[in-house]
């Protein structure tokens, strides 16, 4: 099934997945997981959170890939509204949401520019300590590139007064970019 998925052959993974059934081979969390993986890869979103929702009837439960697998693809076809959900139904279950269930959310908040929602997700990070990988990313450029530097140099500061580590080269490089298109300007 992982194979049809990965060359988005997914109605062949999902006639393996089905003859399981017909076989009495019992689909497990793993099975789940490649085959909700594989309808977000090919944009059959509604088919995935099916399966999620089928999951729950059979008493199987997701794990925090499932979870991933799944705010990640919800967050890339636009649907962002039910992440939230998710995010506490994963903290709810105790499992604790990783890197990639974070960076998907923050990615699509500030991608919506809802980029208060996505400071407020950082307070979460700091309570499973988790230290996002490419935070600088997701804020400071999209403010840089859209001419917002004053909005990235507040979420910037702000960052480093919560004790996050920034990398700073992005921005000083977006700045000095901008600044120099300023002073080509002015002359």
């Amino acid at each position: 099934m992982d194979g049809y998925c990965m060359v988005k052959e997914v109605n062949k993974a999902k006639d393996i997945f089905n003859a399981m059934t017909l076989r009495e081979v019992p689909a497990n969390v793993c099975s789940y997981n490649i085959m909700i993986n594989g309808f977000f890869k090919i944009k059959m979103v509604e088919e995935a959170i099916t399966l999620f929702k089928e999951m729950h009837c059979r008493k199987i439960i997701p794990d925090t890939i499932t979870y991933s697998s799944l705010i990640d693809g919800l967050c890339k076809s636009g649907r962002i509204s039910y992440h939230l959900e998710l995010l506490d139904e994963i903290c709810d279950r105790g499992q604790l949401p990783n890197i990639i269930t974070y960076n998907s959310i923050l990615d699509a908040l500030c991608k919506n520019r809802q980029v208060d929602k996505a400071i407020a997700l950082l307070t979460k990070f700091k309570e499973h300590s988790i230290q996002p990988m490419c935070i600088h990313t997701l804020f400071l450029s999209r403010d840089c590139q859209s001419g917002r530097l004053e909005d990235a140099e507040n979420v910037f500061e702000d960052l480093l007064l919560k004790g996050y580590t920034v990398m700073i080269q992005v921005f000083c490089d977006k700045k000095a970019c901008l600044m120099r298109r300023w002073h080509c300007c002015q002359k």
